[in-house]
């Protein structure tokens, strides 16, 4: 009887380590050597957590982060709510390193929830392997892309023209034609 105990035991045991391998496997977003930099590189479907958790990344999102200091006056004109946005970047370009921290600063002072977000990370090429983000049209990066009732509201891409909350209420107040 013990033997067919300890049996099951490492069948479960190997069926255990197996499908937490397999999960593992299974990333949405993967880590590259960036050929022209020889730096790490993230590709995929991300979320914060892959800014934040690994200190290849980690130590530009929160320095540009903790130094973002959004326009009070214009922060209280904004409301996302029933905004859905996209987020496009290259962790391997400098403006995605300064601007995707900085928006994710005004997002949190506006307690925007983030089930409504999707970032994507690029390759060189403007592609996010196992991803088809053709449909968003990425010339450069970032581009933070606004959505409401499925209809693309605007865009800022690169860089913002005044600031990014200055320019977040200019798409959201947009007019629908």
């Amino acid at each position: 009887m013990k033997s067919k105990i300890y049996f099951f035991g490492i069948i479960l045991l190997i069926f255990f380590h197996n499908s937490i391998y397999s999960q593992e496997s299974k990333s949405p977003w993967k880590i590259v050597i960036d050929e022209k930099s020889n730096k790490p590189m993230l590709i995929g479907y991300c979320t914060r957590e892959n800014f934040t958790k690994d200190t290849s990344f980690s130590w530009w999102f929160f320095a540009e982060y903790n130094l973002y200091e959004p326009e009070d006056s214009i922060m209280k004109l904004i409301n996302l709510d029933s905004i859905k946005i996209v987020i496009v970047l290259g962790t391997w370009c400098s403006d995605s390193r300064r601007e995707v921290p900085h928006f994710y600063k005004i997002l949190d002072l506006l307690k925007y929830d983030q089930k409504n977000l999707t970032v994507y990370c690029v390759d060189r090429k403007k592609q996010a392997e196992g991803y088809d983000i053709n449909q968003f049209i990425i010339e450069r990066v970032p581009t933070f892309i606004f959505y409401k009732n499925d209809s693309e509201l605007g865009r800022i891409i690169e860089v913002p023209t005044e600031t990014l909350e200055r320019d977040i209420l200019k798409i959201i107040n947009t007019k629908d034609e």
